[in-house]
């Protein structure tokens, strides 16, 4: 469904793209990952033939891009960053109208939007005016207005940045739906477990190059311990220059926090036991730890 081979963009004389190579399966859930800065939106208007690249190839739905990049898009559905529904809209309205975008007739329309108002969970809402949705039905209601023309592939970017628990589990539960019935989807995201619940396989970015791609299973697999044993509390910096190097495999101080990376984390939560002042989390280790990992703990802006 999608191919990109030696992706190249630059501003001036910084490369935000800098040769990036992936493929997407039909049917495949495909995650973009980076921290800000690191090229995922330029990649994705890339792919869309929204701006043109300075080299490489891309192939979307079977069609070359940017040059056909106009009749793939009739075959992409897209959720953006941020919600762009139209105000002056009913719900429904604004499916019928973003169907009529891609061509299709008010009857083959009329056709869908129940079964789109059923999987948004919005039926109740139907002729509400956007104004009265929630942000969660705003969230929900742009992705089932991508689906209104049945599209091949989704871009989704950032689909559940800004939502309360409760909505992100209602639109990742009908991602899952989308991906059982064989939908293919490129995400972007910057909540690793909605990558590690979602993605087949994925890759991570920064400063435009990728630095891993695989499962996010295997991916944690060969980059980190099995186990993290966070530790914090007064004297944590002093425990960890008596007592880290010869427990963990790995471990850094971040703050006043203490991340011990370990195939042992028994032993570390013993030695930890012997310090009342000390809390401890011990958990597995995750895709959180492989990305902060990949491309470092400091803050980009």
């Amino acid at each position: 469904m999608l191919s990109v081979c030696n992706l190249r963009k630059r501003y001036g004389d910084t490369f935000v793209v800098d040769g990036i190579d992936l493929s997407v399966a039909r049917g495949e859930c495909f995650g973009v990952l980076g921290p800000n800065g690191a090229g995922k939106t330029t990649t994705l208007r890339l792919l869309l033939g929204l701006i043109e690249p300075d080299a490489g190839r891309i192939t979307l739905a079977g069609m070359p891009v940017p040059a056909r990049a106009r009749e793939a898009r009739m075959k992409v559905g897209v959720v953006p960053q941020i919600d762009n529904l139209d105000p002056d809209f009913t719900v429904r309205e604004n499916l019928i109208a973003y169907g009529r975008y891609f061509g299709m007739d008010r009857g083959a329309i009329g056709a869908r939007v129940p079964a789109l108002l059923e999987f948004a969970g919005l039926a109740h809402k139907a002729d509400a005016p956007i104004a009265e949705l929630s942000g969660g039905m705003k969230r929900r209601l742009t992705l089932a207005r991508a689906l209104v023309h049945d599209p091949e592939i989704l871009f989704l970017d950032e689909p559940t940045t800004g939502l309360d628990p409760q909505a992100r589990h209602l639109i990742w539960q009908g991602l899952r739906r989308l991906i059982a019935e064989g939908k293919t989807i490129v995400l972007t995201t910057h909540f690793m477990d909605e990558a590690e619940r979602l993605t087949d396989r994925l890759v991570i970015l920064d400063h435009g190059r990728v630095v891993a791609e695989g499962a996010p299973r295997d991916l944690i697999a060969a980059h980190i311990e099995p186990a993290v044993v966070e530790a914090f509390g007064e004297g944590v910096d002093v425990w960890a220059r008596e007592h880290a190097g010869a427990l963990c495999e790995r471990f850094e101080t971040v703050g006043e926090t203490l991340f011990c990376y370990t195939a042992q984390p028994e032993v570390v939560v013993a030695a930890l036991r012997a310090h009342p002042a000390l809390r401890y989390l011990h958990r597995p280790s995750n895709l959180e730890d492989v990305f902060l990992k990949l491309t470092g703990r400091d803050l980009r802006d």
